[in-house]
């Protein structure tokens, strides 16, 4: 996913350009940190305590002019016009936040309307066209029949959370002015990797067929996530 949103990336502002960069639902600082390295000014929007602790404890022990180019909020992802102001970022990540969220429209038209024009908006989400294909894959039969007519799901945290299906997400982008620029398959052939399980020898080469699936027909709609690119216009 990294090296996806490092193509568009690329792909949409001059080389070297220090973009203003909102991390909605950062988690531990992964993306947020890796971004505020390359150079970026990345805020960092995030409720979890736990996961605010994990972030800064990271963040503390970068260099200073790392530190210095992010910041940590604690809030919710829905009320990101109580912190900012509209159009004050270039790129806005929402990554594995969606599937949390009952109501996920409100949420991406307030991401919109933190993008400056032609800003990016990245989502990560829960693939709800293929969900069938973790249980299947297991030999769950009756999970497999189940999750053809829903997008309700219950994750390996144990929780019941929900997926979004590509065509309703390139509806809503396009009605919040951020139409989906590109789209791209996430953990086509790992997803059943057992968690915790051990990096294998041959890793560059596993990401080099996750990447290669993840843009083509027709791997990337069975993918169990789905990383969608909107820009605004």
């Amino acid at each position: 996913m990294a090296r996806q949103l490092d193509e568009q990336i690329v792909g949409r502002f001059p080389v070297g350009k220090r973009l203003r960069v909102l991390d909605v639902g950062m988690g531990q600082g992964t993306q947020a940190l890796r971004l505020a390295r390359a150079g970026h000014q990345v805020t960092g929007l995030e409720q979890d305590a736990t996961m605010i602790a994990v972030a800064r404890e990271s963040l503390a022990g970068e260099p200073e002019g790392i530190r210095e180019r992010m910041r940590i909020i604690e809030g919710d992802g829905r009320d990101t016009g109580v912190h900012f102001l509209p159009g004050s970022f270039d790129v806005v990540l929402c990554h594995g936040v969606l599937m949390y969220v009952e109501e996920p429209d409100p949420l991406l038209a307030g991401l919109a309307r933190m993008l400056a024009p032609g800003g990016l908006l990245s989502l990560l989400v829960r693939n709800g066209d293929a969900l069938a294909i973790r249980p299947g894959l297991s030999g769950d039969w009756s999970g497999a029949l189940a999750a053809f007519d829903t997008t309700a799901y219950r994750n390996r945290l144990g929780l019941d959370v929900r997926a979004d299906r590509l065509k309703d997400l390139t509806s809503t982008l396009a009605g919040i002015g951020a139409p989906l620029h590109a789209w791209y398959g996430v953990r086509v052939f790992t997803d059943t990797a057992a968690d915790g399980a051990e990096v294998p020898a041959d890793v560059e080469t596993l990401l080099a067929v996750e990447e290669k699936a993840g843009r083509t027909d027709p791997y990337r709609g069975v993918a169990a996530l789905l990383h969608l690119c909107g820009v605004r216009g």
